[in-house]
């Protein structure tokens, strides 16, 4: 098939959609399709489009249907859309999401938040991550606990090195964030937190290399989010087999499951102090958090990734 994927532009090539289509576009293409990936709809043909974010991919859905109603689109969803977009301004997001023939999700959970009549049309596909390409190999210098994502008000990105300052003296633990500041507002606030916290240091935007490097030095990542639609990061550490400390968000439950013992409640600054401890001194813990990333491991090899979207191509043939 001839697919145009669409997904929205944004600050940097890092950002979560643009890794997310980067990806797919790849996978499209070893199932033996051609694939566009572009910013926005042209009007160009095609037998199928893919859409990332519905919100932002509003008005190529709309155009892509007007010149090709019978002609199917598979629509990602993403955190923004189902945990804010729905609620702030549903009208565009809605008519996405009813337009589409096919709904994606990344976390087994987003069902809540979809409209019940569409939830016949989703599918929850993870997003998959390959091994690291070195031996994961904690420092032994410090205790070292990533934080991955750019800086801005829907990750609460700050959580873990306020946390930080919380630890007893005698603690060995450091705070290594990667990721850009999506305003000058939280560049300036990183860069002010560093100068107070000797705990914490900040990397800026960095290549997905680095981000790598970083996870196989690290002893835990804490992703903080105040909601997420399944961050291909989390899907990175459970794969490394790094101990992730999660917010309890649907995004975070939904992939890391309901009983997984590293969550603390969003925005609960002493509760992640508390697991902060916990990791470095609770060995029982860590390895109770290892063995829970080990059973979770399979679900996020890029096979099962490449198998899912087979299939609901499949679907998508025998039903459009």
């Amino acid at each position: 098939m001839k697919i145009v994927l669409i997904t929205p532009s944004g600050p940097t090539a890092h950002t979560g959609n643009r890794v997310a289509a980067s990806r797919w576009a790849g996978i499209l293409r070893q199932l033996g399709h051609r694939v566009r990936v572009a910013n926005e709809y042209d009007g160009s043909a095609a037998d199928l489009m893919v859409a990332v974010h519905a919100w932002r991919s509003a008005a190529a859905i709309e155009g892509f249907k007007a010149r090709f109603p019978t002609r199917p689109v598979v629509l990602q969803l993403s955190g923004t859309d189902i945990y804010e977009y729905l609620d702030s301004d549903p009208r565009p997001t809605l008519r996405s999401m009813e337009r589409a023939d096919r709904l994606v999700a990344l976390n087994d959970l987003a069902w809540k938040a979809v409209p019940n009549p569409l939830h016949a049309r989703l599918h929850v596909i993870h997003q998959s991550a390959p091994p690291l390409a070195q031996p994961r190999l904690p420092s032994r210098r410090a205790v070292v606990v990533s934080v991955i994502g750019h800086l801005r008000d829907v990750k609460d990105p700050l959580r873990a090195a306020e946390a930080a300052r919380l630890l007893p003296a005698e603690s060995r633990i450091g705070i290594e964030q990667v990721g850009r500041a999506y305003t000058a507002e939280w560049a300036g606030r990183a860069q002010a937190e560093m100068a107070v916290n000797a705990r914490y240091q900040w990397h800026g935007d960095v290549p997905p290399a680095a981000v790598r490097r970083l996870l196989a030095r690290s002893h835990a990542m804490v992703i903080s989010s105040l909601s997420e639609g399944g961050a291909n990061v989390v899907s990175e550490a459970i794969v490394a087999g790094v101990p992730v400390l999660a917010s309890r968000v649907d995004g975070n439950v939904g992939l890391l499951g309901a009983d997984y013992r590293g969550y603390f409640p969003v925005g609960d600054t002493q509760a992640l102090a508390r697991l902060l401890q916990r990791l470095e001194s609770d060995s029982n813990f860590v390895a109770t958090l290892g063995k829970a990333l080990a059973r979770l491991k399979p679900l996020f090899r890029p096979a099962r990734e490449k198998a899912a979207l087979r299939r609901l191509l499949a679907d998508l043939r025998q039903s459009v």
